[in-house]
């Protein structure tokens, strides 16, 4: 008997191609989302009258209810249909973002975020799974995934220049309405160029999975959020023990389910779960560094938003570049020692960073090697993820791909935006200028933006003597800050690292092999 060979897969047409550009516009947008918003902090702090704690949650809210949501989102499309899903998240996610742009009050933007948050979760794994689906040649899959990530990376470049132009002309609120046009066009060409597909084995969606996905990160968020601005306490500690209680009970029952919602047998997938944890690290060191270089050189160096977005500008464009140069290495080299590599040279980045002083060259510059650094890792990680699944299970696959770095993002501005605001209030209890009426003293104490408001209601010389010492003590902020991400980078280098001595094939390790399924049309 002869054995026939399997037939190569059918490759992409033009159709896929166009349908990938505009799959690529959430991408953009939702980093952009992020980037934009650090830009207007000064602004609509001055409008809205945040507390420090509501700043972190306006900051940090739309990440987490991303990360909370994305699991559940990434199977709900595996399950209803990757299109249908994507669609609607693009619905909500206009709708959101106009209630945003209109808030009145500090609650009132949290709240619009937090939507924001939960229909941006509908979009990445959405948009990621269509194009798993979409490119079958494993080589312009891989080529397709990586202009998607190189889309996050033209979010964040275009960020800063577009926040900042708008910031100059506009009130903050024009920040989020730059996401109805774009979804527009998502929602007018999507349903004629993206086929719909879904999982033919969909099993009922649990929603006490659901629930407990979302109350694990955000009970852990706010624990660690009473710490940095109350410091240690039986509330912060119990919220974050209730959160890993949480986190804890939902892994145990995806086991016992027979249709979980999150499948933890990928992670039996060395490249897999290295690549999804190491994704959490990466949006814990850029999401923090960058809402930090945004406040330095707006608050610090007084900055305007187009200035300042303008400076931030060469960070992300050297990811894009990198972006490009690594796609062509990953065809000589193991995917691992780039991604470590990268990592180990992103080092340079935070030790420029300890050494920052009142002039943005060496801010951008160690920003700048950060980002460059762990291009590889976001470039490369997201294809190893995203490969070593099934087709049935790529929703689930680039969920949780996707819930890695938004959840690292979302903690990367909880944790060390709150280590940040605890170094700067030690250093203003230590240095706070004598003579400092105590609701003034209150003010500075807590924000940056609270002391130079303060330093305004002041006789000139001791306003002015104000204003340094919150700048010296953000500056300090910066510093430590430095001195925190060496270690997590040295960590993240050596970790990736033993992907290359424990690489094995994916097909051995799969749970799974139900045939891929079949395109949904409709």
């Amino acid at each position: 008997m002869s054995s026939r060979a399997p037939e190569p897969p059918e490759r992409a047409g033009a159709r896929e191609w166009i349908a990938l550009a505009v799959l690529s516009v959430p991408a953009v947008l939702v980093m952009m989302n992020m980037s934009v918003l650090y830009l207007a902090l000064p602004t609509l702090s001055r409008d809205l009258d945040p507390s420090a704690s509501q700043l972190l949650w306006i900051t940090d809210i739309y990440g987490f209810m991303v990360a909370g949501a994305l699991i559940t989102m990434g199977t709900l499309g595996d399950r209803l249909g990757h299109r249908r899903v994507l669609l609607t998240g693009a619905v909500a996610f206009t709708a959101a973002s106009v209630f945003a742009a209109y808030s009145t009050s500090a609650g009132m933007l949290i709240a619009a975020r937090a939507v924001q948050g939960v229909a941006a979760a509908a979009l990445a794994p959405s948009s990621l799974s269509v194009i798993r689906n979409m490119f079958r040649d494993p080589g312009q899959r891989s080529l397709a995934i990586t202009i998607w990530m190189m889309s996050f990376m033209g979010g964040g470049a275009l960020g800063p220049l577009v926040g900042g132009t708008l910031l100059h002309f506009f009130w903050w609120g024009a920040v989020f309405l730059v996401a109805v046009p774009t979804m527009a066009l998502l929602l007018a060409t999507g349903p004629f160029l993206m086929p719909e597909f879904r999982s033919g084995d969909s099993g009922r969606l649990d929603l006490i999975s659901v629930t407990m996905s979302l109350l694990t990160p955000l009970a852990i968020v706010y624990g660690i959020k009473s710490l940095a601005v109350d410091g240690f306490g039986v509330s912060s500690l119990g919220f974050i023990a209730v959160g890993l209680v949480i986190g804890a009970a939902f892994v145990r029952r995806q086991r016992r389910l027979a249709s979980p919602l999150l499948d933890l047998g990928l992670f039996r997938i060395p490249s897999f779960a290295v690549s999804a944890g190491g994704m959490v690290v990466v949006g814990v060191l850029l999401f923090g560094t960058s809402l930090l270089t945004s406040q330095y050189l707006q608050l610090v160096l007084d900055l305007s938003p187009l200035e300042a977005g303008l400076w931030q500008l060469p960070s992300a464009v050297s990811g894009t570049v990198v972006a490009l140069w690594v796609s062509g290495l990953a065809a000589r080299f193991h995917p691992a020692v780039l991604m470590s590599a990268g990592a180990a040279f992103a080092v340079l980045g935070p030790v420029m960073l300890t050494q920052v002083d009142r002039s943005p060259g060496v801010l951008v510059a160690g920003s700048v090697l950060l980002f460059a650094g762990l291009t590889p890792f976001m470039a490369l990680g997201t294809g190893l993820v995203v490969g070593a699944a099934p087709p049935e299970r790529a929703g689930a696959a680039s969920a949780i791909s996707e819930t890695g770095r938004e959840l690292g993002g979302a903690l990367g501005i909880a944790i060390l935006g709150s280590v940040a605001t605890a170094v700067y209030g030690g250093y203003m209890t230590d240095h706070m200028p004598k003579g400092i009426p105590s609701d003034l003293a209150g003010s500075a104490h807590e924000t940056l933006a609270g002391a130079l408001e303060a330093a305004q209601r002041l006789p000139g010389t001791q306003g002015a003597t104000l204003t340094e010492t919150a700048r010296d003590a953000f500056t300090h902020s910066i510093h430590v800050h430095g001195f925190i991400l060496i270690p997590l980078l040295v960590a993240l280098a050596l970790l990736t690292l033993t992907l290359r001595r424990r690489h094995q094939p994916e097909e051995a390790v799969r749970t799974d092999q139900a045939a891929a399924p079949a395109p949904v049309t409709g």
